[in-house]
């Protein structure tokens, strides 16, 4: 007997469910450690070019990804999509390094770096950091693409187009992420001030609103496109690459920190006092790049201009994008 298919909002919630079952036990294991261990370092550069070196974590995946793309001529209608996307979030992690970059951020291991530096507010930021966003984002976005056209491509959305053209618009709000954004930032700003911490937890604020603002206003159509199996590959890949850059080389070694005026306030003791907002991050990257990646391919498919598709602009009352509006002599289909 053929069982039917999951719905996408199952799918979803199977997600939250693995995430769940790995988080829970993770944290309650990590609270357990009551007195972290503290590493000393003996040279005064004991990871020459180290951040620099590291890019490699990201740069050799993007390499084997890239050549299975390029050698996929039938994937013309989602390389236009990974190049949109790329356009889109490279210039919002530029952005955050130039304008926020030394508010959130230290740099204090200038060995670990080639010593190039990028004019940010308040002082020159490690050309690394760019380079960091950039190829975040790629892999990101490569291993999902690679995880819905092959790994497990049978839970894919097959025509685009069939699928996209009963739609009135792509932008559809989601009251739900809002009401989840809103309750996160307020949690942690009295978690902030109820510890008498300084400051004001802006990373966290500043995480928050950039995955809110896609969700809010295209989760309800993204998520029905969204190959959540390769979202759960590709989540988990990313976890596992951050674990082992961040925790286990870049804290200790100084290679990038917080300022903690601009934490909430809450760490992890065992993994060097990391800020509970980078285990945000390594889900907020996957979750945001994933929309709107999608919602470029849906773009792409509806073959409408950007007001039309995003807003339903400049149709006629009741016609869908892609119709001709209908008039008193006319039958619509």
């Amino acid at each position: 007997m053929n069982r039917a298919p999951r719905l996408p909002s199952e799918a979803f919630q199977v997600i939250v469910a693995i995430a769940a079952a790995i988080i829970i036990p993770a944290a309650m294991t990590l609270r357990s450690v009551s007195q972290p261990g503290v590493l000393k370092i003996a040279s005064d550069n004991p990871t020459p070019f180290g951040y620099t070196w590291s890019l490699l974590l990201f740069i050799v995946p993007i390499a084997a990804l890239a050549c299975w793309f390029i050698r996929r001529p039938d994937l013309h209608f989602p390389r236009r999509a990974f190049l949109r996307t790329i356009a889109v979030l490279t210039p919002l992690g530029f952005a955050l390094d130039l304008l926020f970059g030394n508010v959130f951020f230290t740099f204090s291991n200038k060995a670990a770096t080639l010593g190039i530096g990028v004019p940010g507010i308040g002082g020159p930021i490690p050309v690394e950091e760019f380079v960091f966003y950039l190829t975040g984002f790629v892999i990101v976005l490569l291993s999902y693409l690679w995880a819905d056209e092959y790994w497990v491509s049978a839970y894919n959305i097959p025509d685009y187009k069939a699928e996209a053209q009963g739609m009135n618009r792509i932008l559809r709000f989601h009251f739900p992420s809002v009401i989840l954004g809103l309750a996160l930032i307020l949690t942690a700003v009295v978690y902030k001030f109820s510890n008498s911490k300084e400051g004001f937890p802006s990373y966290f604020t500043y995480i928050v609103l950039v995955a809110l603002v896609p969700s809010a206003g295209f989760f309800h159509t993204a998520k029905l496109f969204i190959n959540w199996r390769a979202f759960g590959f590709t989540c988990f890949l990313i976890v596992l690459i951050s674990l082992l850059w961040e925790v286990t080389l870049a804290l200790p070694y100084h290679w990038w920190g917080f300022r903690p005026q601009a934490m909430m306030g809450m760490t992890i003791g065992a993994w060097f006092d990391l800020p509970i907002e980078e285990i945000f991050v390594w889900f907020a990257v996957s979750f945001t790049t994933i929309i709107i990646y999608e919602v470029m391919k849906i773009w792409i498919a509806l073959g409408a201009p950007a007001l039309e598709a995003f807003f339903g602009f400049g149709r006629g009352s009741g016609a869908r994008i892609g119709e001709t509006p209908s008039t008193p002599n006319q039958n619509r289909c």
